[in-house]
């Protein structure tokens, strides 16, 4: 079987287009997948940081409910860090509880250390005034 140049340089033609598509395949792959990557990380720190949200604000639900029947009395007025018994708390980043107390008026607060990490809850309360 005898080769002759035309069917040398058509077999070399087709190799290069099939190349050719192979990198233009590859490069729409590529620029479809990174930004897919990024937005899954980006749902993924979303997630998490709503997760610790909603831990806080569990927490700090129940303890206002708490505070509200009768241990506040047990706190001085003021800005004062404020110490959680729930089990729930170990999953938080860290950071602090903070009690600021000056009745009728009373606030908790979960302050996560760094930025990213749920951001900070808060809930108010106003004290009954006893009659």
């Amino acid at each position: 079987m005898v080769v002759t140049r035309k069917a040398h340089q058509a077999k070399r033609l087709q190799r290069g287009s099939l190349t050719t598509e192979l990198v233009v395949a590859m490069a729409i792959l590529a620029s479809v997948m990174i930004p897919l990557g990024f937005s899954f990380a980006y749902e993924q720190k979303l997630c998490r940081a709503y997760y610790f949200q909603a831990i806080a604000m569990e927490i700090i639900d129940g303890e206002i409910e708490v505070l509200r029947a009768g241990e506040w009395k047990s706190f001085k007025s003021g800005v004062q860090p404020y110490s959680v018994d729930a089990k729930a708390a170990k999953n938080l980043p860290p950071g602090q509880f903070v009690l600021t107390l000056h009745p009728p008026d009373l606030q908790l607060e979960w302050m996560p250390v760094k930025k990213g990490k749920g951001g900070r809850v808060q809930r108010a309360a106003v004290l009954e005034s006893p009659e």
